[in-house]
């Protein structure tokens, strides 16, 4: 029962919009799980983004503050935030990016693909440059830029829709465009259980090549473990442990997705989607672990 009640939930957190209402203002938004100490952090942020956006409302400070909204939660103002920013800043691929990915975070895929594309083809032929961090890590180093980001997140909106074949397509040139060992690991592990889902065996051991015991990252360290397991290296009982009964932790969900998926292109769906629910019984909702989780689980609902 209590599984039925479960998936129930699942395909109402993506179902259509109700007539009149655009996906996102239908959608589900769930609050992260913040420690007091993070969420004034995070509120004076937004409160000095606010701020800066009103005095000089430039694309830079509109985006900062949407993206502050994003990290307290509010995931629908972020959207509406750029959305409104965006007649003045038709042409500006950084909106669509931080769009898209809020898109994602409500579970309205094909928004933010159509978000991602335009992004791409704005970014078409430019130079890439650094995106800043707005959560830095402990070296203070950021580790992605706008395209590689847009890429990044563009393949996973086609994954999570289970359209692994376009999915394939922009991991590719995601692939182009990771230049350090942080960003190079997330993508690689992502274009790596797209191969596998496709059957493209071969093609996905290649990926795993440069990940050997020498390779460093700063901040994709749980990215990093999961290649490491796919070679081998790690065994899934440790990963397993190391993700206990629910993901309470943006790591652990990566983990058990990562894990969750092996199972399942590898015959045992059973697992699989034991892990999977384990997840989203956690308090990730926001993390692209958690959604692909879900995700999975709404797709085998559909198939019965």
């Amino acid at each position: 029962m209590k599984i039925l009640i479960l998936v129930i939930a699942l395909i109402a957190a993506v179902a259509l919009p109700i007539s009149g209402q655009s996906c996102s203002e239908a959608a589900k938004e769930v609050a992260p799980d913040l420690t007091a100490a993070a969420k004034l952090k995070y509120s004076e942020n937004l409160e000095i983004a606010a701020r800066n956006a009103v005095t000089q409302p430039t694309a830079d400070n509109i985006i900062w503050y949407a993206r502050r909204k994003g990290y307290l939660g509010k995931y629908k103002d972020a959207v509406d935030a750029i959305t409104i920013a965006l007649k003045q800043f038709p042409n500006d691929a950084r909106m669509y990016r931080h769009r898209g990915h809020r898109y994602i975070t409500l579970r309205c895929f094909d928004d933010a693909i159509k978000d991602f594309e335009k992004a791409a083809k704005l970014v078409n032929g430019k130079p890439d440059e650094v995106e800043p961090d707005g959560m830095p890590n402990a070296r203070n180093i950021p580790t992605s830029t706008l395209q590689s980001n847009i890429w990044y997140h563009l393949g996973l909106a086609y994954y999570l829709k289970g359209d692994f074949k376009k999915a394939l397509a922009a991991y590719k040139e995601c692939m182009k465009v990771s230049k350090n060992s942080d960003m190079l690991a997330a993508t690689s592990h992502w274009y790596y259980m797209v191969l596998r889902r496709l059957e493209k065996n071969k093609d996905a051991e290649r990926v795993l090549e440069p990940f050997n015991g020498d390779f460093e990252v700063i901040e994709n360290a749980d990215y990093l473990k999961l290649l490491r397991f796919y070679r081998g290296e790690v065994k899934a009982d440790a990963l397993m442990s190391e993700m206990g009964e629910k993901a309470e932790t943006l790591g652990n969900a990566s983990l058990g997705y990562g894990l969750g998926n092996w199972y399942l292109y590898n015959g045992d769906r059973d697992k699989a989607m034991d892990i999977f629910r384990k997840i989203v019984g956690g308090n990730q909702w926001a993390s692209f672990g958690y959604i692909a989780a879900e995700a999975e689980l709404v797709r085998k609902s559909a198939v019965k």
